[in-house]
């Protein structure tokens, strides 16, 4: 298939992926964060947002539209303010409202899937280290003379989603067993929703820190 980079290729490709589907961000930080909170399913659901946005930004690639975006300071610019201001909303929501199974759970309607869903997409799509790292990463592996690039681009984007779903839904499903220690110790509970607003909040910082170049 034209479309299918050669074995050697795939290879490197797939240990670069698991690499880095281990390396800590602001995805995996709401994946996490979602399932200690509202079990497991609220995790997968954010999981889904992400990877969705992953299917969005190879396509961006795969078309040239992310090489527009970061060639224009303005756009970039945006992108990085919007991105931060929705890592710092999370981490405020996380101080204010705290925990899923905080004592006051029952005054608060639980999220959707849809709701955690659409939080994924989002925290994904607005994170302009991610389209910098697929502008330079997806493209390392297919040949800009290839006639088949916009197509292998594609497959390698796919690929990257089957690879790290085994690691990231392994970490969602742990933390969906250690929320049942955190229900028992509302102290606990609370420095939790401290240390991921803290977390979002430096990833915040650090998208501001991004460089188009």
């Amino acid at each position: 298939m034209s479309f299918v980079p050669d074995i050697a290729t795939l290879a490197q490709f797939a240990v670069a992926t698991l690499i880095l589907a281990i390396t800590p961000g602001p995805d995996m930080t709401l994946f996490v964060g979602r399932a200690l909170a509202e079990g497991r399913s609220a995790g997968f659901a954010c999981m889904a947002g992400a990877m969705s946005g992953i299917v969005l930004h190879t396509a961006l690639v795969a078309l040239g539209l992310s090489a527009l975006i970061v060639a224009s300071p303005q756009a970039f610019m945006v992108l990085k303010m919007a991105g931060a201001a929705y890592l710092v909303w999370l981490a405020w929501q996380a101080i204010r409202n705290g925990s899923a199974f905080s004592p006051d759970t029952a005054q608060r309607a639980p999220r959707s899937l849809v709701q955690n869903w659409a939080t994924g997409l989002g925290i994904n799509l607005l994170n302009p280290k991610i389209i910098l790292f697929f502008m330079t990463f997806l493209p390392q592996f297919v040949s800009a003379h290839d006639p088949h690039a916009p197509g292998k681009l594609f497959f390698l984007g796919v690929m990257f989603i089957v690879l790290s779903l085994p690691l990231t839904s392994a970490m969602v499903i742990a933390a969906d067993r250690f929320a049942a220690l955190l229900k028992r110790s509302p102290r606990v509970t609370r420095v939790t929703d401290y240390l991921f607003a803290g977390v979002f909040s430096a990833f915040a910082l650090k998208i501001l820190t991004a460089q188009a170049k």
